[in-house]
């Protein structure tokens, strides 16, 4: 979580200047195509989403030359598939500024049970952690019970915090009883 797109030098939440709220994602293209992750942001995105605000506007930052042709090329893709403009923005990415620590993994830490289980790590560890991220979605609502079967010995963390999950993910109704 973070902000850019604007012209401010390090804007806070409260001093934004013209920047947008924005997710910064990091991938590994052997894993993961530019074009797939374009994909799955427009499936969860409302592309006639009209902006009230330039800081909740909806845009799509792109890095470079082919990542732009990408994003253009989906944009059109999903604009004739709707039979309706695209209003989301697609600009180049300047600088990204990170969010204060409060605004990192918010729907985490709503749940001190789990975030206890991070506590050594600091506001940079916590805001860069796959793990932290991957906890977020979950008590989100996000992912599966199949997912996190997959991947929770990668985490690293007790079973007890498996537990925790598994009684979100019930509640969610994303695990069986």
């Amino acid at each position: 979580m973070g902000y850019t797109g604007g012209s401010r030098v390090d804007p806070t939440y409260h001093q934004l200047g013209d920047h947008t709220e924005a997710y910064q994602l990091d991938f590994d293209p052997a894993r993961i195509s530019y074009a797939q992750l374009l994909a799955r942001f427009w499936e969860a995105h409302r592309p006639q989403r009209p902006a009230y605000k330039r800081q909740y506007r909806a845009a799509l930052w792109y890095a470079d030359a082919a990542q732009e042709r990408l994003a253009r090329e989906s944009a059109e893709q999903v604009a004739r598939t709707l039979g309706k403009p695209v209003l989301t923005d697609l600009e180049p990415l300047t600088r990204f500024y990170p969010a204060e620590p409060y605004h990192q993994k918010y729907a985490l830490r709503r749940h001190a049970d789990l975030l206890e289980e991070l506590e050594d790590y600091d506001d940079e560890a916590l805001r860069e952690s796959t793990v932290a991220a991957r906890l977020n979605g979950y008590v989100s609502g996000q992912g599966s019970a199949e997912l996190l079967a997959r991947e929770w010995e990668g985490y690293g963390l007790p079973e007890s915090a498996r537990g925790k999950l598994e009684t979100l993910l019930r509640g969610f109704g994303r695990l069986s009883v």
